[in-house]
């Protein structure tokens, strides 16, 4: 018989170095039934190796692991697996050419009494699972199809289906806007009712009181603080994290702008050949000025990255209506490169899949934009390839040398990567599709810093995300979609979130 108040996960003393760095020193960590803890901490702060470890994907620690008051000691995620863990990565382990269904019973598929898999009930019970997260999918779609917050909501019912104990939650909000968010928490809530202990990773300080009832936050390998969730404050939480006070995040909005270099007038586009799972444009009308940092709020599905991926020629193929002038003059891109010599730019929303080849150095993936204008009788320079990009890497400070693989950076870095390379071309608009992402607050900070400064310069920038204080914060002005329509544009020095999420949603304030 357990003793009472024994908690359900108990790490104690847990170190793990990587060569001379300890990525984990001495933490300990508990967790209870019916309890969500948060864990939080800049990029590099540990969180990632300590859940890991606790997943059984990390082995060879130091320290002990407690499950019920046993001692354990995983060999690897399986072995984890039959104990009750299951971990919801950041970095979606989905398989993209499998369907949905089959994403979710991967290695377990269900089986008739004949042995063949039973499609069926599997798809079925797919639905049910879906139906948990809130959304209704097509159990046989490809998950390669789906928009990246699509794919989240499969993970998480890929783990529901597990029905774990203990569950690790790496971000799993990242891609979800406010509406989804809230099916997410339903989803936490009914967890709870039920005995299981949640590790909630996120960087998204403001849901984590509504979320947690703890937190703890790591600093450089190490516990820097606890708090009771409900009680801490963001300023609280952000001090901790970095080790020095935060007075803000965001920049000072003069309201200075230059002249008009985007303007939609009722821009539509009609496919040549539907996509499932995605929002064309269908009637946008918006205005971006030189200097100026616009917003374009809404909820998952609303046509945000469409018209971010249409203006750079990088959409779906289909005639336009409406009018896009772009610079004082009609302009219709067919492809990035010619997006990029009109003076566009795009960070687009998946980094890891859509901005960075992974195994490639910090160097090619940053000089990637200007290799022509780098090259010499069709030879690269390198010496001015390391010249320029050690600039820029310097001007963003971004943590990595040159010849890293840049798969091996945060998160942060790595978005600071995708962005540098996008200043390079000198754009005149920069099209950003939910560029703090998956970083910590440090990094976030460092970025609105890069973009005020753009700003300041005299760079449009029009910016996607899913964060309303962050829209509210940075930019300002909002034009809200909803179905690939402009349905209100908010002005974020009289209105605040509460505005933009009634707005997200439909409502008029």
């Amino acid at each position: 018989m357990e003793e009472p108040g024994t908690p359900l996960v108990a790490m104690t003393g847990v170190s793990k170095a990587y060569g001379g760095t300890l990525a984990c020193d001495h933490i300990d960590f508990t967790v209870r039934r019916g309890e969500v803890h948060a864990l939080l901490g800049e990029n590099g702060a540990g969180k990632s190796t300590l859940v890991r470890i606790l997943s059984g994907d990390v082995t060879g620690y130091r320290g002990t692991i407690e499950i019920d008051g046993e001692p354990v000691k995983f060999t690897d995620p399986a072995d984890a697996r039959r104990r009750g863990i299951a971990m919801i990565p950041q970095e979606l382990d989905l398989v993209p050419g499998l369907s949905v269904a089959a994403n979710i019973f991967l290695g377990r598929e269900l089986r008739t009494k004949a042995g063949t898999v039973a499609r069926q009930r599997m798809h079925r019970e797919t639905r049910e699972l879906l139906a948990r997260t809130g959304i209704a999918l097509d159990p046989k779609r490809a998950v390669g199809e789906l928009r990246t917050g699509e794919q989240q909501l499969v993970a998480i019912a890929k783990a529901l289906a597990l029905d774990a104990r203990v569950l690790v939650m790496d971000e799993p909000t990242s891609a979800l806007t406010g509406a989804e968010v809230e099916r997410m928490v339903k989803v936490i809530t009914e967890l709870r009712e039920a005995g299981a202990g949640i590790v909630y990773i996120s960087h998204r300080l403001e849901e984590i009181g509504r979320i947690a009832d703890r937190a703890t936050v790591l600093r450089n390998g190490r516990v820097a603080a606890g708090f009771a969730a409900r009680d801490l404050t963001v300023e609280q939480v952000t001090e901790a994290m970095i080790g020095r006070p935060v007075q803000s995040l965001f920049r000072v909005k003069h309201g200075e702008t230059g002249g008009e270099l985007l303007r939609l007038d009722d821009f539509a586009l009609r496919p040549r050949r539907h996509r499932p799972g995605r929002r064309e444009p269908a009637g946008i009308s918006l205005t971006v000025r030189a200097g100026e940092i616009v917003g374009l709020g809404g909820l998952l599905g609303s046509g945000r990255t469409e018209l971010l991926e249409t203006l750079f020629g990088a959409g779906t193929p289909g005639r336009w209506h409406g009018r896009l002038s772009f610079d004082g003059r009609e302009i219709r891109p067919r492809s990035p490169r010619q997006a990029v010599k009109l003076g566009l730019a795009l960070v687009p929303e998946d980094r890891r899949i859509a901005g960075l080849a992974l195994p490639h150095s910090v160097r090619a993936n940053t000089a990637l934009s200007i290799v022509d204008r780098l090259a010499t009788a069709g030879f690269l320079a390198r010496r001015r390839e390391n010249d320029v990009t050690t600039k820029v890497l310097t001007d963003l400070k971004v943590k990595g040398a040159l010849a890293d693989p840049v798969g091996t950076l945060s998160g942060g870095n790595q978005q600071k990567v995708v962005l540098g390379r996008a200043l390079l071309t000198e754009p005149k608009l920069l099209l950003l599709d939910e560029p703090t992402r998956g970083v910590d607050v440090g990094a976030k900070a460092e970025i609105y810093q890069l973009l005020a400064a753009a700003a300041a310069r005299g760079i449009g920038v029009l910016l996607a995300s899913s964060e309303p204080a962050e829209l509210v914060g940075l930019c300002d002005r909002v034009v809200v979609l909803h179905d690939g329509r402009s349905s209100q544009e908010l002005d974020t020095h009289d209105a605040g979130e509460a505005e933009l999420l009634a707005a997200a949603m439909g409502e008029t304030r």
